[in-house]
């Protein structure tokens, strides 16, 4: 395909318009002079079915040569939005020489994207992989530890605390797993509040959840929507909030999915930090600082994006998505 000759795009346009207007004057033309020979009626009859025939060459050709690898560029960049390896391969016809570059450019951007994503998931698992040994050697060593009956009360109080940083490891390995994972696109679709408001409830006895806007379809499946939620009300509980308000409703921009609670709130030197890894302002009860950003790698996976927004009491979420899919406006 590289060795193909292309016409260039200005010729292209050049082309068709030279083609348009020698058409016009063509037609003027000859019905200037088969008019008096054959009659002005069948001439015109005859020159309208000419013209006609060479506009659907030349749309043919327009077609081939414009479109059609417009069409096709498009359809690959949703495959590599959806996260399908087809995305990346070659095109079977670029057209002219500007689409040639513009598709051999796009697509290797996404075989860049593709890689980068691989090479995450690929040391996260290797991490994992590599530290889920050594973290249970310390943690059966501490169990060890623990059962002897010479320990003094100043060792057991090390072994605690060695036990306590043994199980913040793991903490961080699962959390590093699940943030990669959740850089996986692999939640398209659509979902309503109201489709997943029992599973809620269920995991969140202790947080009085209200919906509202609970019939808008929203452009993520419901595992996707679930575990956005899930994440969000889990912080919540974990700062002491009971009430948690998710407000799903149509913006200009798209849709928009509010989530408030009735906890103590975010201070506004956390607001900046809150999607960070590892930022969490409860280390000394377990926290790992990778709830929220999951969240974001989910969303902005998908198109979407979350963003805090700053409240006098309580703490507040918006999550925007993008006006890309028409299905979800019902």
């Amino acid at each position: 395909m590289r060795g193909k000759w292309r016409p260039s795009l200005w010729f292209v346009l050049g082309g068709a318009l030279a083609g348009t207007l020698g058409l016009s004057l063509a037609g003027l033309v000859a019905l200037r002079y088969l008019g008096p020979e054959i009659g002005f009626r069948p001439a015109a009859i005859l020159l309208a079915a000419g013209i006609g025939l060479a506009t659907l060459v030349l749309g043919a050709l327009l077609v081939r040569l414009l479109a059609r690898p417009v069409f096709e560029l498009s359809r690959r960049a949703e495959a590599v939005r959806r996260g399908q390896s087809e995305g990346a391969d070659p095109l079977n016809h670029y057209g002219t020489q500007e689409l040639h570059r513009l598709g051999q450019n796009v697509l290797e951007m996404a075989q860049t994207l593709q890689r980068r994503e691989a090479s995450i998931r690929t040391f996260a698992d290797h991490v994992t992989h590599e530290l889920k040994t050594p973290v249970s050697a310390v943690h059966a060593a501490a169990e060890l530890l623990e059962d002897s009956p010479d320990l003094s009360s100043e060792d057991r109080q090390l072994v605690a605390q060695i036990q306590g940083a043994n199980q913040q490891m793991q903490d961080q390995l699962n959390a590093l797993h699940r943030i990669a994972a959740a850089r996986e696109p692999a939640h398209h679709g659509t979902c309503q509040l109201q489709g997943i408001e029992p599973l809620l409830r269920t995991a969140h006895p202790e947080v009085d959840v209200h919906l509202t806007g609970e019939d808008i379809s929203l452009p993520l499946a419901p595992q996707g929507l679930q575990i956005v939620l899930t994440h969000l009300l889990d912080n919540a509980a974990q700062h002491g909030a009971t009430r948690v308000s998710v407000d799903a409703s149509q913006i200009e921009s798209g849709l928009a999915l509010t989530i408030t609670d009735n906890g103590p709130g975010i201070s506004s030197g956390n607001r900046p930090h809150v999607f960070e890894p590892f930022f969490t302002s409860r280390r000394d009860t377990g926290g790992t600082g990778m709830g929220l950003p999951t969240v974001r790698n989910l969303l902005q996976a998908h198109g979407a994006d979350i963003a805090v927004i700053p409240t006098d009491a309580g703490a507040a979420f918006k999550v925007s998505f993008p006006d890309i899919h028409p299905a979800a406006k019902q």
